[in-house]
């Protein structure tokens, strides 16, 4: 593992705090707008958790996860960003069956409404289930935000390098395992492999 990092995923705020609390450790994703070949691609296997405000959904998730968003009006951002987690991306399971999807609902932040909108939208593209071990900086840091963090890309690499070494994993080695294995029981042996 390496000491720092500058590599680092955007993602609902509501998302990051619930794998920074062992809530989950899926996110579902299909790719920012501005993806290199408009698909959804893992960079790195160890990256921070960058926490975004704009383009969070209340409607879109569950109702104990809705109470915690505020609308924010669009291109707004904090002055400052707080980074308390790292995670590794254990898997990636590209999904296209609704049902599969529908089986991993008790698993994610998300609901229904939201499954449904990223199952349609690019349709001949699967949904890529990630599974992230979560690990607690031992301090959290606040960077300044840069124009170049914004936009609709999931991958950037911040400005400065964080300290990950001494970081605490959420869940126990016990308990992320018993996690990914059923969750990889659900959605079959379809494996991708990253090309990392």
């Amino acid at each position: 593992m390496q000491a720092t990092t500058i590599h680092a995923l955007k993602e609902w705020a509501v998302a990051v705090n619930a794998l920074e609390s062992g809530k989950t450790i899926m996110l579902l994703r299909k790719g920012g707008i501005h993806e290199r070949s408009g698909r959804f691609q893992v960079a790195h296997e160890q990256i921070l958790l960058y926490p975004t405000y704009e383009h969070q959904q209340a409607f879109m998730l569950k109702a104990e996860y809705a109470n915690f968003v505020y609308p924010v009006t669009s291109g707004w951002h904090p002055e400052t960003i707080r980074i308390g987690s790292w995670a590794e991306i254990t898997d990636i399971l590209p999904v296209s069956n609704e049902s599969i999807v529908d089986a991993l609902l008790p698993f994610h932040i998300w609901n229904e409404h939201f499954i449904s909108d990223r199952l349609k939208w690019k349709p001949r593209q699967p949904l890529y289930i990630l599974l992230l071990r979560a690990y607690k900086l031992p301090q959290e840091q606040e960077i300044p935000y840069r124009s170049e963090y914004g936009g609709c890309k999931s991958w950037i690499d911040l400005e400065q390098s964080i300290q990950i070494e001494g970081a605490k994993p959420v869940l126990s080695d016990f308990a992320y395992t018993q996690l990914v294995e059923t969750i990889r029981g659900i959605v079959g042996d379809k494996l991708y492999a990253p090309s990392l």
